[in-house]
């Protein structure tokens, strides 16, 4: 069994139009937000053993502001194929994980999280699981987490269709 977080990173701001994109720092929306979903992963025990970070700001203050939160050490690899990667991109990258890793966290960006999501994630079967799949098929906002789960021993066979989606979780979802 191997379970994939897929994070998109926490709201960005866009004070500064002469900026880079990849340079844009959280707003202090974002800066609230990701601790909160921290500790939200923490309290579900989504606890990662290694961790894909795009390269961007926002993704690194993004994994910056959550860590402190889950109070376990995961390896970090600051991945800059992860900028505004597509889903089979992702995918790909996904697949190559280091199989001694039972939780993978991947921050990266939209639209190619969101597809990924989507991409790999199979039928709900039950109505909650229809629930939660129809949330994220709506729109996955900043500082939202797909939880998927694949009965995979290793991460090479990651494959479309194939995910359960366990849970989606939206910044505005979280209590305070």
């Amino acid at each position: 069994m191997k379970r994939l977080l897929l994070l998109r990173h926490a709201k960005s701001g866009r004070d500064d139009p002469g900026l880079d994109d990849r340079d844009r720092p959280l707003s202090e929306r974002g800066r609230n937000d990701a601790p909160r979903l921290g500790a939200y992963m923490r309290r579900k025990k989504y606890l990662p053993d290694l961790v894909y970070c795009s390269t961007a700001r926002r993704t690194v203050e993004t994994w910056e502001l959550v860590q402190p939160e889950l109070a376990t050490v995961a390896r970090v690899e600051f991945l800059p194929s992860l900028y505004l990667a597509s889903a089979g991109a992702m995918i790909g990258i996904i697949r190559g994980a280091d199989n001694a890793a039972k939780t993978l966290l991947v921050i990266g960006h939209n639209p190619g999280l969101e597809e990924c999501a989507a991409e790999l994630a199979g039928q709900p079967e039950t109505p909650a699981e229809c629930e939660t799949q129809d949330i994220m098929d709506e729109k996955f906002p900043t500082a939202a987490l797909a939880v998927l789960d694949f009965d995979i021993a290793r991460w090479k066979d990651v494959a479309p269709d194939e995910g359960r989606l366990v849970n989606f979780i939206r910044p505005a979802d979280l209590d305070d």
